[in-house]
């Protein structure tokens, strides 16, 4: 029987692992561009739609920043997870308990206001996320359960857990019957950059000194050295006398703080409230940012930049071309499918077994006929 085996390359190509996310993203255009021509439309016109027009404007390059800053912060604190060989995919989940642990202050006391109130926001947001990564963490090292599934399952807790706030107790009474809270006061709100210009907040601001600060620690410092080791050999990092269970701990601490700083800058500065909804898979599309970014801090800003255009593109093919904006997300599935699959193929090579298999089974036939 004829099987297909993955083989380790014994040396891959330099070349082609830093081209390999350039590679994925042109295969990704390609691929697009026989989506949208089975959809019936020309592909130049939907590319110049997607890619162009959603930052040909000041205002535009704005949004951008907005749905770029929480893709970068949360991949940021993934990419330290992923180095380390701990696969937290629940970045989600640690992203809406940020926004409402955050939102306490503004939604149960909205008469303390002051320069205090926004500086707490921030911190109980890191608090809240890192405490909901915990969960993952001291399962994995306590009971040995998988974190991929544990982390993944408790993000439809945190959303089913804030649909229930929103339309239960902290709901608007003054609402008129929305699933909201109240309209959180000015002291509660995150500035803007260039309120002149753009809606563009201090949460980009925050998404670029978290990154340039985890390339610090990640490149110069010894627990970036102990994440890469512990992540690339478990059994060497315990004969330097690295603890695997500190790791998990502190890789899903950090990831789920930055997830909460992300939800908690995205309610205060573009929501100004809490809704049911206030994530549209930042968690998830977080993931293709981070391995688009090589793992790397410095290059997954760019990823998130490119990531954040696909939204802002699948919104403006939506209204241009009457095209559902469900396509943002094939983009972005197709963006990863590619990065992986380059990967793969880079690292590994295919080879074809078992094509001697039917002749080694015709031997004892024969000998038996004798």
């Amino acid at each position: 029987m004829m099987r297909l085996e993955l083989v380790k390359r014994p040396q891959r190509s330099m070349l082609f692992s830093a081209l390999s996310p350039f590679i994925a993203f042109v295969l990704t255009i390609i691929a697009g561009a026989i989506m949208f021509a089975l959809l019936g439309v020309n592909p130049l016109t939907a590319f110049r739609i997607y890619f162009i027009e959603p930052i040909s404007q000041v205002w535009q390059l704005h949004e951008l920043a907005i749905k770029a800053a929480p893709l970068i912060l949360i991949a940021v604190g993934l990419s330290v997870c992923y180095k380390a060989n701990i696969w937290n995919i629940g970045a989600e989940g640690q992203f809406i308990l940020g926004g409402i642990v955050g939102s306490i202050i503004p939604v149960l006391f909205p008469q303390f206001e002051g320069p205090l109130v926004l500086p707490l926001m921030l911190l109980l947001g890191m608090v809240g996320g890192a405490a909901y990564a915990a969960i993952p963490a001291l399962l994995k090292t306590r009971f040995n359960t998988n974190e991929i599934l544990t982390s993944l399952m408790l993000v439809y807790v945190a959303q089913l857990f804030l649909d229930w706030l929103v339309r239960g107790p902290w709901r608007d009474p003054q609402g008129h019957g929305f699933p909201q809270t109240i309209q959180f006061n000015d002291s509660a709100i995150l500035p803007e950059l260039l309120p002149e210009s753009g809606r563009a907040n201090w949460g980009f601001v925050f998404a670029l000194i978290a990154a340039a600060l985890i390339w610090i620690l990640m490149s110069r410092m010894l627990k970036g050295f102990e994440v890469r080791v512990l992540g690339s050999s478990p059994r060497a990092g315990r004969f330097a006398g690295f603890g695997l269970s500190r790791m998990v701990f502190f890789a899903f601490l950090l990831s789920g703080a930055l997830a909460g700083l992300a939800g908690i800058s995205e309610v205060s500065g573009a929501i100004g409230q809490l809704q049911p909804v206030i994530s549209p898979g930042y968690g998830f599309t977080a993931i293709i940012v981070a391995f688009l970014g090589r793992l790397n801090p410095l290059g997954i800003v760019a990823a998130g930049l490119v990531l954040a255009l696909t939204y802002l593109g699948g919104e403006a093919v939506q209204s241009a071309l009457g095209i559902s904006d469900k396509v943002a997300r094939v983009f972005q599935g197709m963006l990863l499918f590619f990065v992986l699959g380059c990967d793969t193929l880079i690292h590994y090579r295919i080879r074809l077994t078992g094509l001697s298999a039917p002749k080694l089974e015709a031997a004892p036939k024969l000998e038996e006929a004798r």
